[in-house]
C-alpha cells in the first residue's frame, strides 16, 4: 500500500475532510457535480501539478492540501539525498492562497513542486477519463510504445538536436566563405599593425610616468639640490637647527621634566630631516638629464596615440583590443574549418543513427508484445475477436523521435483487417481500447498506488463487470483508487468511498464517507436507478455485491 490518508482545508468545495485509506481496490462514487474527481486533483496537486487561486474555497484565505504515503524501500536514498527524514512514511503538504501562491514540504522540509513531481512520479500513476483521445495522437502513441519497452527516447533527441545544429553550422560556413574571408583579411590586418607596436599591459601608465620624470628633469634635480641645502647649510640649515635646539632641551630637562618629551620629538625630526637628506643626495646621484632616452620616449608614445586615434580606443586599451582581435580571429578560423565542421556534422549524424536504431530495435521487439496484450485484453471488453496491432513504418526522414513512425490500429471484429484506430473505432470502443492499455500498461509499472478517473465511461454491461474484475485484479497487489459512475464496476471495489454535495445557507460543500453494508447497498440501487431506492433497485443493488462477493471470495461489507 501506498497512499494512507488525506487531508483537505477549503479545496474547492471541500471545506474539511480527512479520509483514511487502505490496501486493494477502492472506489468514489456519487452524484454527477458532486465531486468525484476533486480528491484526485487534490493528490496532483499535492504531488507538484500547476495550481492556482481557483482552488481555493470561496471565503477562504488558502487552500491546504495533506497526502501521507508509505515510503517504498527504493526511494529512501533519493528522499535521504533531499535531506528528508522518512523512516516509513512521508507526509506532504501543499498550501495555495487567493494569490495563486503555493509552498510545498515533505516531513516539515520546505521543497519545490519540481521536487514533487518527482516524487509524485514514483507514487502514482493516473488514467484520466480523456485518455482515449490521445490514441490517434502520433506522439502519445510513440510515448506509450516506448513506455511499455522500457526505453527512453530522450538520449536519441538529443543527438538528434546536436546533428542538427552541427549541420546547420557546416552549412552557414559553407555560404559564408566570402564574408568570412573579407573579415579574417581585416583582423589579420589590424593584428599586425599592432603586433608592430606589441602594447604591453600597463605600459601606457609606465610610459607616460616615466617620459613626465625626464622631460622635468631639469627642474626636478633643481629642487632636490635647493632642499639639501636648506637641510644642511652649517649656519642656518635645518639640520643644524633641529641639532642646536634639541641640545638646549636635552641640557636642561634634569630641571624640567617636559623638556624630555619635547627633546625626544626634536630627536625624532633631526633623524628623519637627515634621511631626506641623504635620500635626496641618492636621488641626484642616479639622476641625470637624458635626452636621448626622452626623444626615445616621445617616439613611442607618439606611435600608440596615433594607432590609438586610428581606432577610436584610448591608448591604455590597446593591449585588450589586441589580444580581442586575436580571439576574434582564432573563433573565425575555427568557424571557418569547413572541413572540420563538415566532419564533426557527420559524426553527430553517425551517433544519431546508431541511437535511433537501437530505439527502433528496441520497439520492433515490443511492438507484438503490446499487440499481444492490448488484444487480450480488449476480449473481455466487449470486443470479442477483435485485434490491436502496433505497426512500424520506417519514416522518410529522421526525426528527433528516431527513424520510426508508430501507429495504432484495430479491428473491432473478426475477419477484419486492423485499420488506423482513428478511422475505425467509435467512442465506446476508443474508450474500451484506452482501458486495455490502461489496465495492460499499468501491470508493468512500480507505482505503488493506481488512480482511475472514470476511464469507464462509455461501457456497460457485462463489459462494466469486466472492468470491475480487472481492476480488483489490479488491487490484489496494488493499491487501486476509481473515480466511477458504473455500478457494476463499484461491486467489486474492496472499499466504497461515496462523494455527497451539501447545501446550506453559507455555501455548498462536498464531503466523502465510506459506506459498508446497508449505506453501500443504498448508493448502487442509487447507481443503477437514480436518486430514490425503489425495492427492485435495492435487491438488484444486494444480488450484484452478492454475486462479487461470492465470486472473489472476499466480504465486501454489501
Amino acid at each position: 500500500m501506498s497512499l494512507k490518508r488525506m487531508v483537505l482545508r477549503d479545496f474547492v468545495i471541500v471545506e474539511s475532510l480527512e479520509l483514511e485509506l487502505q490496501e486493494g481496490f477502492t472506489v468514489l462514487t456519487g452524484e454527477t457535480g458532486a465531486g468525484k474527481s476533486i480528491l484526485v486533483d487534490a493528490l496532483q496537486i499535492a504531488l507538484g501539478s500547476r495550481a492556482d487561486a481557483s482552488v481555493v474555497r470561496e471565503r477562504a484565505t488558502k487552500a491546504d492540501i495533506c497526502a501521507e504515503f508509505d515510503v517504498p524501500d527504493h526511494l529512501r536514498p533519493w528522499l535521504e539525498h533531499l535531506g528528508i527524514d522518512a523512516d516509513s512514511t512521508v507526509l506532504l503538504r501543499r498550501t495555495v492562497d487567493t494569490h495563486g501562491r503555493s509552498r510545498a514540504w515533505m516531513n516539515g522540509t520546505p521543497v519545490t513542486a519540481t521536487q514533487l513531481r518527482a516524487l509524485g512520479e514514483q507514487l502514482l500513476d493516473i488514467h484520466g477519463q480523456h485518455a482515449w483521445q490521445s490514441l490517434t495522437r502520433p506522439e502519445s502513441v510513440r510515448g506509450l510504445l516506448d513506455a511499455y519497452a522500457n526505453t527512453d527516447p530522450s538520449l536519441t533527441a538529443a543527438l538528434w538536436a546536436q546533428w542538427r545544429q552541427d549541420q546547420k553550422a557546416a552549412q552557414q560556413a559553407h555560404e559564408a566563405q566570402a564574408t568570412l574571408q573579407q573579415e579574417r583579411d581585416r583582423l589579420q590586418w589590424q593584428i599586425s599593425e599592432l603586433d608592430k607596436l606589441a602594447p604591453q599591459p600597463d605600459e601606457w601608465d609606465e610610459l607616460e610616468s616615466t617620459h613626465k620624470r625626464l622631460s622635468n628633469a631639469h627642474a626636478l634635480i633643481e629642487a632636490a639640490q635647493s632642499a639639501i641645502d636648506l637641510l644642511e647649510d652649517e649656519d642656518s640649515g635645518v639640520l643644524a637647527a633641529l641639532s642646536r635646539s634639541h641640545l638646549l632641551l636635552q641640557n636642561q630637562e634634569h630641571i624640567e621634566a617636559d623638556f624630555s618629551s619635547m627633546a625626544d620629538i626634536l630627536a625624532s625630526s633631526l633623524a628623519q630631516a637627515s634621511d631626506v637628506a641623504h635620500s635626496l643626495q641618492s636621488y641626484l646621484r642616479r639622476t641625470e638629464i637624458d635626452p636621448t632616452r626622452l626623444a626615445e620616449l616621445d617616439a613611442r608614445i607618439s606611435q600608440w596615440l596615433q594607432l590609438a586615434r586610428r581606432h577610436k580606443r584610448p591608448p591604455r586599451d590597446l593591449p585588450a583590443l589586441l589580444k580581442d582581435w586575436k580571439t576574434s580571429l582564432a573563433q573565425l578560423d575555427a568557424s571557418s574549418d569547413l572541413a572540420a565542421l563538415m566532419a564533426k556534422a557527420d559524426a553527430s549524424s553517425k551517433a544519431f543513427h546508431a541511437a535511433a536504431r537501437a530505439l527502433s530495435g528496441q520497439r520492433t521487439k515490443a511492438a507484438p508484445r503490446l499487440s499481444l496484450a492490448i488484444t487480450k485484453a480488449m476480449q473481455g471488453l466487449g470486443m470479442q475477436g477483435g485485434k490491436f496491432e502496433v505497426e512500424l513504418r520506417k519514416l522518410h526522414e529522421p526525426a528527433s523521435h528516431g527513424l520510426d513512425e508508430v501507429s495504432f490500429l484495430v479491428a473491432g471484429h473478426p475477419g477484419m483487417a486492423p485499420k488506423p484506430i482513428g478511422k475505425v473505432a467509435s467512442g465506446g470502443e476508443l474508450s474500451r481500447i484506452s482501458l486495455a492499455i490502461a489496465v495492460t500498461t499499468s501491470q508493468l509499472g512500480k507505482a505503488p498506488t493506481l488512480i482511475f478517473d472514470e476511464v469507464d465511461s462509455g461501457v456497460g454491461g457485462a463489459v462494466a463487470e469486466t472492468v470491475g474484475r480487472l481492476m480488483q485484479k489490479l488491487g490484489a497487489d496494488r493499491q487501486v483508487l476509481a473515480v466511477t459512475h458504473l455500478p457494476q464496476v463499484a461491486a467489486y471495489a474492496h472499499q466504497h468511498l461515496q462523494v455527497s454535495k451539501l447545501r446550506s445557507s453559507t455555501g455548498t460543500t462536498s464531503t466523502v464517507r465510506h459506506v459498508t453494508k446497508a449505506a453501500r447497498t443504498a448508493e448502487i440501487a442509487r447507481m443503477l436507478g437514480g436518486e430514490r431506492s425503489t425495492a427492485t433497485s435495492l435487491a438488484h443493488a444486494a444480488e450484484m455485491l452478492q454475486a462479487a462477493n461470492s465470486e472473489c471470495g472476499e466480504t465486501h461489507g454489501a
